[in-house]
Formats: structure tokens, sequence, C-alpha cells
């Protein structure tokens, strides 16, 4: 039985919630979000809500509120079973009461339960929470607010006799944003995926701007901004006092300090891109696999686009190095029992197997191929990178997560989130935990250029020896609440956190110097602050540094054995102290002060979310409801049968054939019969063959020593014939020196466009060509243009 995270309730019920607007205010790399939900009873009994909602794994909730008339109750921070049972029994005595927690598999999963709503009342819900904004391969900030709750898929979810009910086929409530930005750098511009109104400035300088979302935006896709800077890379550091009331010497009543380095690295050294290595293509294969990349006309599959991206990343690779390509889905498959050496032979093997692969694997398993991946041996002089790409959700992220950062040493990890809905927690975990850089393909962006530039990172020379020296007055004390930077690459940003101990009554400043070694090139970077607070921040700094220290002790308490406990109870002091979110801790709010208690049974409603699924296959779905709850019912009972059903499975991902579309029960990833999901047989009729990319068409003719040959398939994709290419040939000239230089000319003069798209390629062909020391070379190139109709100089093909 499927397990989802929708509307639950009886046929054309109304819906509770009736609107969200947001509030989003930027100050430089950090932005601060404040939601506001409307919930409404339009039923004659009484109510509880319950709406399971994404937020970006990062994210600091630290702040939880309702109102309902002129009453607002502010929830706090206590122990998750406490604050469980609390509402349990707020709500089983007729209280109105307010739960917030965080899912105990993934950290990009809330749970917000409204109890006690009388018929006709209405409630107001604020949800706030602080974020560090993730940098773009072109310096933009993004800032996401996800909509789109994508399934958890779980093997085996247990069956649950619950009644099928039809759900809205559109999200009912409606979506506002309010855009404020305050930068100490210039702004230049804010785009994003969803229609904006006119940025507004409201400073001659261009430091202060606002805007809005365009009225009426139905909050069925996740919002996308990207905001960009004129000086990105500036390095910047912020003090911000503590909270007079709290205890001198604890996070919350010492200052915090943020630090943000954005290094850049000198461009002879990043020119020089390594050629050892050892390649690892983890490819998701599940059956949303074979969903659209968007929702245009053109979209490709999300299969089709992998494989077009595994055809670049092979031809893109350097010679000797070492490769392997996995697929997994229930189970997971690899191309070569371990990773073989890059030469023709072995490319030629694994391209044949790429253009075969579909998305016929079942289900979303990734913990058993990087367990697999691990225990082979690394090659020596070979740093194993590996590359991840999945567009589904996992129930065991926590576990995923503790793995990969157990092998932090021993590889670097770079992973991809494809389509709306892609798990934060995953996708940036696994990134940050293998010290790697993470990349979100969304909406009409192609996959190549963002994994390109993945590729280009994990040819960078490595960044070793990396160190954090503070220089503070005596009777001054900095204590990291950072994790150690293990990785540094161009185009990435570092924010560190440091609590400040100690006063002096001297100096009021400090300086930190971080130093690391390029390609054998020592590297020095010095940064000053001041030791006395600037300014009022809010105590955002000092909550996401308790955020990312929370992080790091419950990454700590899962793998630290012995002394689990202890640390859980750290991370929930530390919780509690900073008012913010952790896993162990739960928002709680309770409205003692109502004279009137709900009385009679109480409906319990489900709230949908976008559902990537349904849209996938174009298909009607039916949604799973749960039978309401008596008021005084069993709290631990009911404790537990909700979240298994918000969290951990929500709705399968599922393969569907033609032939199942009439049966009421159809396979889902794991192979397991889900009932009560309808489909439309007409969404899988066979679709056209695509029309094949040019650019592709000419990669894929590549030699892995970054030649090319000269043959009919060559002259097809610069639309001549094989006759009018070899006519054109000096007769002293080599016909593969030719096919490549014709091959470069095309390239520049025609593709200059998707460059990042074929850098590595280019740079193969241009050193093959030079490794030849063909004659009449600039006679060559001339021929070239002439043939190709273009005027692309020997300087700008690099030979």
């Amino acid at each position: 039985m499927v397990n989802c995270c929708g509307l639950v309730s009886e046929k054309n019920k109304p819906v509770p919630l009736k609107s969200i607007s947001v509030e989003l205010q930027v100050r430089d790399h950090v932005a601060s979000v404040s939601s506001r939900l409307q919930y409404v009873n339009e039923e004659e009994q009484p109510l509880e809500a319950v709406f399971v909602f994404p937020l970006p794994a990062e994210a600091a909730v630290c702040h939880f509120s309702a109102k309902i008339g002129e009453q607002e109750i502010v929830a706090e921070v206590q122990d998750k079973q406490s604050a469980r049972d609390q509402y349990d029994d707020a709500v089983s005595s007729g209280q109105q009461a307010f739960l917030l927690e965080e899912s105990e598999e993934s950290s990009d999963v809330f749970k917000l339960s409204v109890g006690c709503l009388s018929p006709g009342q209405k409630a107001s819900i604020t949800i706030a929470y602080i974020i560090e904004l993730s940098v773009q391969a072109d310096d933009a900030l993004r800032f996401c607010l996800p909509a789109v709750l994508n399934p958890r898929y779980k093997p085996a979810a247990p069956a649950a006799g619950v009644p099928e009910v039809s759900s809205a086929s559109v999200i009912p409530y409606t979506l506002s944003l309010s855009v404020e930005v305050r930068s100490s750098d210039r702004i230049s511009r804010l785009e994003s995926s969803c229609p904006l109104a006119p940025l507004q400035f409201l400073d001659a300088q261009h430091t202060h701007a606002t805007v809005n979302l365009s009225p009426g935006h139905c909050f069925d896709k996740d919002v996308e901004l990207f905001l960009y800077y004129e000086n990105s890379h500036q390095p910047s550091a912020v003090v911000e006092a503590g909270v007079s009331a709290a205890q001198s010497g604890s996070l919350m009543g010492d200052p915090a300090l943020m630090i943000s380095l954005y290094p850049e690295f000198p461009a002879d050294v990043m020119s020089s891109l390594a050629s050892e290595g050892e390649f690892i293509f983890v490819v998701d294969r599940s059956g949303s696999m074979d969903c659209k990349m968007h929702h245009g006309n053109d979209a490709q599959m999300r299969i089709e686009s992998a494989r077009d991206t595994l055809l670049l990343l092979l031809k893109s690779l350097p010679m000797g190095c070492y490769f392997n390509i996995y697929g997994f889905g229930s189970h997971f498959e690899s191309f070569f029992p371990q990773s073989v050496v890059y030469n023709e032979d072995t490319m030629d093997d694994a391209l044949k197997r790429v253009k075969s692969m579909k998305a016929d694997m079942g289900g979303t398993e990734i913990l058993q191929p990087l367990k697999h991946i691990y225990s082979q041996p690394c090659y020596p002089d070979h740093p194993r990178q590996l590359f991840i790409f999945t567009d589904g959700e996992v129930w065991n992220t926590k576990e995923v997560l503790d793995l990969v950062k157990s092998q932090v040493y021993s590889h670097r990890c770079f992973s991809f989130g494809i389509g709306e809905g892609a798990s934060t927690a995953l996708i940036t975990g696994m990134a940050r935990e293998g010290s790697g850089h993470a990349q979100f393909i969304t909406g009409t962006d192609r996959m190549q250029p963002k994994v390109m530039q993945s590729l280009k990172f994990a040819l960078q020379p490595a960044v070793g020896e990396i160190s954090l020296n503070w220089t503070v007055p005596e009777g001054v004390t900095v204590d990291m609440l950072s994790p150690p930077i293990n990785a540094l690459f161009q185009g990435q940003r570092a924010l560190i956190y440091a609590q400040i101990k100690g006063q002096s009554s001297e100096k009021t400043e400090g300086a930190v110097t971080l130093k690391y070694r390029l390609k054998d090139q020592p590297v020095t970077n010095e940064l000053q602050f001041t030791l006395k607070p600037t300014e009022d921040t809010g105590l955002t700094i000092h909550r996401l540094a308790a955020r990312s220290l929370i992080r790091s002790l419950e990454i700590e308490e899962r793998t630290g054995g012995a002394d689990a406990e202890n640390i859980r109870r750290r991370t929930v002091e530390l919780s509690i102290q900073a008012g913010v979110s952790s896993a162990h801790t739960a928002f709680i709010g309770v409205n003692k002060d109502s004279k009137q208690t709900v009385k009679g049974p109480l409906l319990q409603r489900r709230v949908p979310v976008p559902r990537m699924m349904a849209a996938c296959y174009g298909a009607p779905m039916r949604m799973c409801a749960m039978a309401p709850p008596n008021l005084a019912r069993n709290s631990a009972r009911s404790r537990q049968m909700v979240p298994q059903m918000a969290f951990r499975s929500a709705m399968h991902k599922r393969t569907m054939a033609p032939q199942m579309a009439a049966d009421s029960a159809m396979r889902c990833d794991a192979g397991l019969y889900i009932m009560g999901i309808e489909c439309d047989s007409a969404s899988y009729e066979e679709e056209a063959e695509p029309q094949k990319d040019p650019l592709l068409e000419l990669i894929s003719l590549q030699k892995a020593a970054g030649c090319w040959e000269l043959n009919a398939s060559l002259a097809a994709a610069f639309g001549k014939t094989e006759v009018e290419v070899t006519n054109q040939k000096a007769a002293q000239v080599d016909g593969s020196v030719w096919a490549t230089v014709l091959a470069l000319i095309w390239l520049y003069a025609y593709k200059l466009d998707q460059q990042v798209e074929w850098q590595f390629v280019a740079m193969k062909a241009a050193s093959w060509i030079r490794s030849q020391k063909p004659d009449g070379l600039s006679q060559c190139v001339c021929d070239g243009n002439v043939l190709l109709g273009c005027q692309v100089t020997e300087d700008t093909l690099g030979i």
C-alpha cells in the first residue's frame, strides 16, 4: 500500500491551508526567511491539519508561532519526545496546540501539526528560518524555496488498511513572496525561475533592493532566485554580539564571528589540469528517471539527459586515468568489476553500454552501491572522484551521509540533483561530507554544463595543507565551531563560524590567516576583523553557528559509539539554548489561555503538496487516506502512525508499463504492489525519436586520445560529403590531423556559447595535434576555414 504525503480527507472536503506568504531578507551571503501559513477550518467538526513540507537541508529553523484571533502563541524548543507528548495531551484534552518537527530520517522534511481548530476558526502559522546561500558556477548566490516534496523511497514499506480517497488535481493554495536584499557589495541583478516584478533599488549605490514574485503564482514548483554581486570574491568578516542575559562562556553569551572566504586561485595554476585520477560515475536508473527534465514540449527524459552527459564525460577524461560506471535502483550493477584504465577500447565498451541504459532498475537504493565502491581499493596517485546523479529521495539519508563522511579522506564526491524536489539533504550533504560540490538541475537547465563544471573542479590541482591561524590580543581566544576545511575549489565559498571568548582592554582588532598549498605553491590569504560588534544582526550568525555545530554533533552521535547519549544531550541543550531546530528537538506551542476546549470527534486532514510523480507520468493519481482518529486517542499509537505516513515513504516512485495501467494494483520501484494508483495508458505511447544534437554527434566521433578520423560520419556532422571534406585536404596533411583541425574549427565557430561543455574535448584535441608535430598546420587551418565558412585563428584553437 502506498504511504503518501498528500490530502487525507473525505471526497470533496475543503483543504484547510489557504495561502502561504513568504518574506525573504538577504544580507550578503545569508538569508532570513519568514513564512506565514493561513489555515481555515471550513468543516462542521473540529479539525487537526497536518502539513508535511520540504525546507532546505541547511536551514536553521529559529521561530514558530501561531495566531488565533488576537491570541498569539509563540512555540518553544523542547526535547522531541517531550514536545510530542505535550502536543498529544493538549489535543486529547481539547486544547489548541501546534507542533513543528524535523524528520528523523532527512533534515529537509518537516511536519507541522495544527491541533483542535474549531468549526469556522482561522489560524495563522509563522515559521522562520535562516540559511546560507549557495554559490553557483557563475558566481550567483542561489536561494531555493522548495515547494515539491518528492517521494521518499523505502523498500518493503509496511501495508496499512487505509481507505482510498481522491486528491485535488491542483494545489488549492497560492504563494506570495517579497524579497529584500542588503549588501556590502553592489548588487548586479536578480534572476528567478518564476516571474518577478521589476527589481527596485532603494539607494544610489545599488546595495539595497526589493523585488516581489508576480501575483497569482500557484505554488506548484520550486521557486529559485539567483543573486549576483559585482565583487563576489571579496572576503568578509562579521562579528555579532551575544545575548546579554545568556551565560558568559556559552555560545549565545559570547560574540560570534562569521568569516566568508571565496578565494581566487592563480590562473596559471588552474590552467594545468590533472591527468591522474579515478572517476566513478553513479547514475540513478530508477523508474522516475523516465520523467521529463521539465514541463516544456522539447524536454528530454532524465535518463536521456544522463546518457548524453555520460557521453560528454567519457570523451572528456584524460588518457591514463581510471574509470567505472554504476547504475542503481532497487539493486545496482557496474560496467566493470573494478575501475579500468581509460583508453580507446574501454571507452568504446563503456559507450556501447551507456547507449542501452534505461530507467529500469526499480527504486532508489544508493547505500549498497556506495558501500561496494568504497570497498574497492584505491589506485595510488589516482585520487578517487565520485560523481552521483539522482532525482530521487532515499529513506536513509543520514546513513548515506555518514558513509560518505567516513570515506572523506579517500575520495571527493560531486553530487547532482535532477529535477524539482530533489532532496537538498541528500545532494548537498553528500558533496559536503565528501569535500566536493553539489549542483541542482531544475527547470530548463541543461545537465551537461553543470556536470562539466564539476569535472573541472575534479581535474583541478588538489589543494593541500589547509590551515587557519588566528591573531588576537592577549586575553582573547577563538574557538572554531565549523568543521575543518578539507577541500577548496575555484568558484566555491567557505563560511567559517567561530566563538570569541574573553576580552582585551587594549586592542580591538583580530585577523585570520588562511594558508594552503596549491600545486607546490604556498598561498596565504589574510582577513582583518573587529572584536567589537558594529551592528545588530538579530542573532543570525549565532544561530547559523549553532546549526553548524548541531549538524556536526548529530553526525558524531551516529558514528560515536559509547558517547552517543552524551552527544545527544549536548545537542538538545545547544538546540534549546540557541532556539534552533535539530533532529532531537521540536517546536511546541499550546494555547493554555483558551477558556473553551474542543469537544467531539477530531478529524485529521492532510494538506497536499506538489508531487512530481503524477506530473512525470501525466496520469491522475488516487491518494490514500487516514481514518479519522478519536479525540481521546492513544497518544503513542497516533504519534507512531502519522510520522510513518509523513516521512518514511510518502508516495513511492513507480515504474509503470502500459499493460499495467488498468490494474488497480501496480508495481512500485521495489517490486511491491501498490494499491489505488490509476494511470491513463495513453501516457505511455511511444514518442518519436528526438532529433540528435549536432554537438553530441560530433563529440561521439572523437577518439579517446583526442583525435577524429576522416570518414563519412564526420563529414555528415559538418553537413558535408566525405568527398568534399577529403578533396579540400592538402596532400601532405595526415587525415586524422585534418579531421581534428576541422572539428576544432567547427566547435569554436558554431558552438562557442556551449564551450563549457566541450572545453576538455577541445583541450585533448589540441594536445593531440601538438604531439603530432604536423607540417603545414597554418595552411591546414586556412583550408578548414574555407571549407566550413569560418574565420577561426590558429591561436584560438590552441594548437
